[in-house]
């Protein structure tokens, strides 16, 4: 069951979002709240929450600096921004900071559900176009000054490594990226946890930054 928290200042999309998600059988509401601050607190009290669906805007404590809240908080909890605004400069500031993606407000409420069954697995939602306007940002701070066009080999990155990062960034789970290498999950997730450290990242959303910002470099 993938345990779900609701964060929107409008009473009315809270409730109606609710009653949409709770009709997957997969997906728990465990809690909504008005804001960032809000949400922060609620995750602090609940026993445990897996993905949170956050507006972009809103008063007092919006989604972007609410992400920055609640990964420091609740690092394995993961965060879906919700958004009427296809405002890039929100969206990548949530991203940055360790936002799994990001859904229009007017899409089906099948794709929220699939949306929040997505980042839950571990993959990200970013829109084609955003994803282009991401290179050049969240490069690796130790790595900020180093020569443009660098091929992903000069960090350390096996041609096995190389790889993964590619379907990473393709949004490919670690099921499908092991079938699409013929490796088991297993050896998927150590090569993950190899790169992350490589590369001094924190998640996949990061990774496949990162690979971005490589191609467009290279």
């Amino acid at each position: 069951m993938i345990k779900v928290v609701i964060v929107d200042d409008d009473p009315f999309i809270r409730e109606s979002l609710k009653v949409l998600v709770a009709l997957d059988p997969d997906i728990e509401v465990t809690g909504t709240a008005g804001d960032g601050h809000e949400a922060v607190s609620l995750l602090r009290e609940l026993p445990a929450a897996d993905v949170v669906l956050m507006d972009i805007r809103m008063p007092n404590c919006g989604g972007v600096e609410g992400t920055r809240l609640i990964k420091e908080a609740c690092p394995q909890v993961s965060v879906l921004m919700l958004t009427t605004f296809d405002d890039d400069e929100y969206i990548i500031e949530a991203l940055r900071n360790g936002a799994s993606g990001y859904l229009l407000k007017n899409i089906p409420p099948d794709r929220i559900i699939q949306g929040i069954k997505t980042v839950h697995e571990g993959n990200m939602l970013i829109h084609p176009d955003i994803a282009r306007k991401l290179a050049g940002f969240l490069q690796p701070a130790a790595r900020a000054e180093a020569a443009p066009g660098a091929a992903l080999a000069s960090y350390g990155l096996t041609k096995a490594e190389q790889s993964v990062v590619a379907a990473i960034a393709k949004g490919y789970t670690n099921k499908e990226i092991a079938a699409e290498l013929f490796l088991s999950e297993g050896t998927v997730k150590n090569y993950i946890t190899d790169i992350l450290g490589k590369l001094g990242l924190r998640d996949r959303t990061q990774i496949a930054i990162f690979y971005l910002t490589n191609q467009r470099e290279g």
